[in-house]
């Protein structure tokens, strides 16, 4: 009989470089994901979570969508930003009720000796760890608010996490044991509210579109257009576009380039230099990496990002050039981007 012997799944070879305690884009995770069942992405989750790494959602975009949920998420959104969150909302919103009870537990105890005493085996000091840390989640849970997840539910998830974070201290700083607790469970909750909202897709679908535009401009205006001319051509809003120019990555992945300055902090002609200077050493690096890969990988690497010249390519249409699948050209890609960040 005859046996077969499946390789790894293609997000795999991705988080297994990825090195323990360290961060992953949600974006790129969301992308790396797309088009993977359920069980494929509650295994890539758990994977990350063993590996103690965190998925940093700073550059999801804001998603709010439609209906009663979006109007009250862009009114957390605003009384947050306001600072009048509490007391703007209806004595009885749940929220509120939360957040009075909260403010009402006391913030004191010797968080130290209590966490020694949970190393000892007493149990009972849980309860009053958790209580003294619950404002701890409230912060993280309220740097969120804005990203497609209730208050409330963010609340309820980084609460979750601190108990996890409480119940599996093992020595060290317990604070921060538990806050990474929270952040990671939190994250992945907005992680996931995206991947539902569609992000991984659209941004997929922008990815293409911006490394297409990019091209182009380059090509007609003879130098790197600046944010404000990808904005235009794309239709996008600035933050939007920035966005997309963030998590696109061809430098992120390949080169270790500076992150051009705030457009509002440098005068136009200054900033202009700055990211055409950029990016030709971004070219010249990105040149000498992939000098070390093999000729397939380097090949491979250019036409996916189009390094050449030419328009980025899909894995289909990078396979058909390569006589490799798909599935073989998103694995192989994953494998050379970890490569050459071992060698940046």
């Amino acid at each position: 009989m005859n046996e077969f012997v499946f390789g790894p799944a293609p997000w795999e070879p991705v988080l297994e470089a990825l090195p323990s305690g360290g961060t992953l884009s949600a974006v790129r995770f969301l992308t790396l994901m797309e088009g993977e069942s359920e069980g494929a992405l509650e295994e890539a989750l758990e994977r990350l979570r063993d590996n103690d790494i965190l998925l940093d959602v700073s550059d999801l975009p804001k998603v709010h969508g439609t209906g009663e949920a979006a109007v009250r998420l862009r009114r957390e959104e605003q009384l947050v930003d306001a600072g009048t969150l509490m007391q703007s909302l209806e004595k009885t919103d749940p929220l509120r009720v939360y957040l009075e009870e909260l403010a009402q537990i006391p913030a004191c105890g010797d968080t130290a000796l209590l966490a020694q005493r949970l190393l000892e085996g007493d149990k009972s000091v849980v309860e009053q760890l958790t209580a003294l840390m619950l404002r701890r989640v409230l912060e993280e849970a309220v740097r969120m608010v804005g990203r497609g997840v209730l208050l409330q539910d963010l609340i309820q998830e980084g609460s979750l996490g601190l108990w996890e974070g409480i119940l599996s201290y093992g020595g060290g700083d317990l604070e921060a044991h538990c806050d990474r607790y929270i952040r990671t469970a939190v994250a992945r909750l907005v992680t996931m509210q995206a991947r539902d909202n569609g992000v991984g897709q659209r941004l997929l679908t922008a990815m293409e579109d911006y490394r297409a535009v990019d091209d182009r401009l380059l090509s007609e205006l003879g130098r790197n257009p600046t944010v404000e001319e990808l904005a235009e051509a794309l239709h996008m809003t600035m933050e939007e576009t920035q966005t997309v120019a963030k998590m696109l990555g061809t430098a992120r992945d390949l080169a270790k380039i500076k992150r051009q300055p705030d457009p509002e902090e440098e005068k136009a002609e200054d900033r202009q230099a700055v990211e055409d200077t950029a990016y030709f050493q971004m070219r010249q690096r990105i040149a000498e990496l992939l000098s070390e890969l093999d000729s397939v990988d380097a090949e491979l690497l250019g036409l996916r990002f189009g390094l050449e010249g030419g328009k980025p390519l899909s894995p289909e249409d990078t396979g058909r050039r390569l006589g490799l699948t798909p599935e073989e050209v998103v694995a192989r890609e994953g494998v050379a981007l970890a490569k050459l960040r071992e060698k940046k």
